[in-house]
């Protein structure tokens, strides 16, 4: 493989590179010697779990392993004392080391899912900046002016709102970058939310005389099960690395068409070519988009769980979903007025609070009608026998007269 082709496949699906010249020399070292870069990326452990828009980072990682990397996959253990201020409006409530090492248990188990153990590191930041002491934190601080932190987006907004910032928010991208210091790290992977932390780490090296200057690049935010907000358990459209199988195989089924090859790009293991092929397909109608992402559904349900695992959701889903397989005790309707408001109709059959939950949960796909889903809000059903669910366990049989 030749070095343009694997910088298009490192490259693919990336919202900005700063440094690909950097980039570039090290990916072909790698193929004239054999010597591998290291390639950084940081997650500070502040929940058990992690979701497929985690993996985006991890998958990147991972590619990055294939053309030469060697990874230092970062636990904050130290940092996520203080929380990332990324994007917050508030400081962050303070985890306890206790809270941290349970949750940093669980993510080795997850990354090696995606991750080559032998060329992956993992690392916590813990162990070099508990010894930072408070001489080099002094001497840290020195190194970045209030002015300039103030000159990042979440702390100016805050700062005009005259909301609070902690004096430890300022200090934990100069964290971020020391870690890019101790580990002497080639390039650094980081959500396009962390920018000015990532180039933190090329300000420090240079300022702390490493000797190297690390490439940064940054990842897109990957949408929810919605196609709208980032995924986020808080938001509920996540899909969990340790999802039940036959649950993640449904989710990713889910999805709309058009967000099936944004998940394609990020998150599958096929080539550009492959998923372009499959592109084509569909635009000329020789393969169905349901059958491209059953595909996409059962290489991710294999990928954490098993390829027998895998083939066992999808005939769940099979049987399940194709077959209409409902509950035999479902509660039966019947409403005289023709047509009738779906979101009305989903208050009326008591399976909605009101047709604001209504119409968000048509948006978010979770509406189904005969076993279809149905994602118009303004759709009107006319007269006839329909079976109407909501979510998994919501069912209801309407007669429309």
């Amino acid at each position: 493989m030749n070095i343009e082709v694997a910088l298009r496949e490192i490259e693919r699906g990336i919202s900005e590179v700063i440094d690909r010249g950097n980039l570039e020399k090290l990916v072909k070292k790698f193929y004239d010697t054999g010597e591998r870069f290291l390639v950084k990326a940081g997650f500070d452990p502040t929940a058990p779990d992690l979701h497929l828009g985690h993996t985006v980072l991890i998958n990147k990682l991972a590619t990055f392993q294939k053309f030469g990397a060697k990874v230092q996959f970062l636990i904050g253990n130290f940092t996520a004392m203080i929380g990332d201020p990324t994007g917050k409006s508030a400081t962050r409530k303070q985890l306890s080391r206790e809270d941290i090492r349970e949750n940093a248990k669980t993510y080795e188990r997850q990354i090696f899912k995606i991750l080559d153990r032998d060329n992956t590191e993992i690392v916590f930041n813990g162990d070099w900046l508990d010894e930072l002491g408070s001489a080099g934190m002094v001497s840290l601080a020195t190194t970045y002016n209030v002015a300039r932190m103030l000159e990042r987006d979440d702390f100016e907004k805050r700062y005009k709102a005259n909301t609070p910032i902690a004096v430890s928010e300022f200090i934990y991208p100069l964290l971020q970058g020391y870690d890019s210091v101790h580990l002497k790290s080639d390039v650094e992977l980081g959500g396009t939310d962390q920018k000015f932390n990532l180039l933190m780490g090329r300000h420090l090296q240079r300022t702390y005389g490493v000797g190297k200057e690390q490439s940064v690049v940054m990842m897109p935010i990957l949408e929810g099960l919605d196609g709208v907000q980032k995924m986020s358990k808080s938001l509920n459209n996540y899909i969990a690395v340790e999802e039940n199988p036959n649950d993640m195989f449904g989710k990713i089924l889910s999805i709309s068409d058009d967000l099936m090859w944004r998940y394609y790009e990020l998150l599958s293991s096929k080539s550009l070519d492959e998923i372009e092929k499959l592109q084509s397909g569909v635009t000329e109608g020789s393969l169905h988009p349901k059958k491209v992402k059953e595909e996409l559904a059962h290489e991710i349900t294999a990928r954490f769980h098993s390829e027998e695992l895998a083939v066992e959701a999808k005939n769940h889903f099979d049987l399940v979903h194709k077959k209409k397989d409902i509950p035999d005790d479902i509660a039966e309707f019947s409403i005289s007025e023709s047509p009738i408001w779906i979101a009305k109709l989903l208050v009326d059959i008591k399976l909605e609070s009101s047709t604001s939950q209504a119409r968000r949960d048509l948006k978010a796909g979770a509406v189904k009608v005969d076993g279809e889903k149905v994602s118009d809000e303004q759709l009107k059903l006319n007269s006839g026998e329909y079976i109407i669910q909501v979510g998994k366990r919501k069912f209801g049989k309407v007669i429309i007269s």
